[in-house]
């Protein structure tokens, strides 16, 4: 039975393939090839990918990387698509949805809306409201860093407080737009923002995310 991030592999996996490993993503410094390579080395070096977490681990991250970063790039896509090994803690369904359906769908965006002919994708509700749910539970780690008060807002009217403080900004937008503007991509995320110009701006440069 396919999953939302199983679904969303393959989505991210044919979105590598057909941008070529050259492409710019909105991960500062990082091309598509580079992106592939830390997606890859996520599920499939977890002596390494500790130093996504760990600052004394993240020298030895860099270097195993760049290590994948140096495979041919189809072979590099070809490791993403086909999924974490088989004694891999990814390859339980409960982990691989709660590790990789947020994961996945941002990176896609990623790549996508580095593209300046990119258009919007439109999410079935099911996945909407799975991306909603995630949102939520995670809110606040990801707004802890906001310099004002933080409230998202689906169009609908459901809300969560990511940062609790004054002046408030709302941020208004459908659930997958809001989990991309949560995780740092302000910018790229179609958002409406409502309060004060200032505060708008503060929260604007701010580094949200993990």
């Amino acid at each position: 039975m396919s999953t939302h991030a199983k679904r969303e592999r393959l989505l991210l996996a044919d979105l590598l393939e057909s941008s070529g490993p050259d492409a710019p993503t909105l991960c500062e410094g990082w091309t598509t090839r580079d992106l592939t390579a830390h997606l890859v080395v996520r599920e499939r070096r977890s002596d390494a990918a500790g130093g996504l977490l760990i600052k004394a681990l993240a020298s030895r991250l860099e270097r195993v990387q760049a290590e994948y970063a140096a495979k041919p790039y189809e072979e590099l896509v070809q490791l993403f698509r086909s999924g974490p090994p088989r004694m891999s803690p990814f390859t339980l369904k409960q982990i691989d949805e709660a590790s990789n359906t947020v994961e996945f769908y941002v990176h896609a965006e990623d790549v996508r809306r580095a593209q300046p002919e990119w258009t919007p994708r439109t999410l079935d509700p099911v996945f909407a409201n799975a991306l909603w749910a995630r949102t939520e539970r995670m809110a606040r780690m990801l707004g802890r860093k906001s310099p004002v008060g933080l409230v998202l807002r689906r169009p609908d009217g459901q809300t969560a407080v990511a940062h609790r403080g004054t002046p408030v900004v709302t941020v208004v937008g459908e659930p997958g737009e809001l989990l991309l503007f949560t995780f740092g991509r302000q910018s790229a995320a179609d958002v409406e923002l409502d309060g004060d110009k200032e505060a708008v701006a503060k929260l604007l440069d701010a580094k949200l995310g993990l």
